[in-house]
């Protein structure tokens, strides 16, 4: 996807400017292609953008630890202010308190909005903070113990070892 240049939107039919796609966004790990449109348009001020999007990821159940696939369906919009200071960095605003204002998105009217970084920016924000493969998922059965010996990960041997050694000692 290319970068729109804000300035060319005022020229277009209604100020608006449709893409459609079907490709990979870089640094985004997907199963399929995103897919889906996004619209930006130009309201004098600031852009208003919306978009539709699907796409299938592959993540790893926090429970059980196997892989499953999900689907991204998302329509997020947004409104990105337009400020002629939006490129500038004042070294003095570095070392004050943010402000509610300060965590507005904020673009230079002579720039360009990049669709492919919104777009990765809104599939990253829906991707689930808590990840089941499914919502009756047990997570990793262990297998059943014979001997009252208590089981030990295999990973531990060796600080078991080191443990009885200790205990041999006294």
């Amino acid at each position: 996807m290319e970068p729109i240049y804000i300035p060319r939107l005022n020229r277009a039919p209604e100020r608006t400017e449709v893409v459609k796609f079907h490709e990979v966004i870089p640094g985004l790990e997907t199963l399929t292609p995103v897919q889906g449109w996004i619209r930006v348009k130009h309201q004098g001020n600031y852009l208003e953008v919306d978009a539709r999007v699907d796409t299938i990821i592959t993540l790893t159940c926090d429970r059980c630890l196997q892989q499953y696939n999900h689907r991204l369906s998302i329509s997020p919009s947004e409104l990105i202010w337009l400020n002629e200071a939006a490129d500038e960095i004042d070294p003095i605003l570095l070392e004050r308190d943010i402000t509610p204002d300060d965590l507005v998105e904020t673009l230079s009217p002579q720039g360009y909005f990049d669709p492919a970084t919104w777009l990765y920016e809104q599939l990253c924000l829906e991707l689930p903070q808590r990840r089941l493969c499914d919502a009756q998922c047990q997570g990793i059965q262990l297998p059943e113990t014979t001997s009252s010996q208590p089981t030990v990960d295999h990973r531990w041997a060796g600080l078991e070892a080191f443990k009885n050694q200790l205990s041999e000692r006294n």
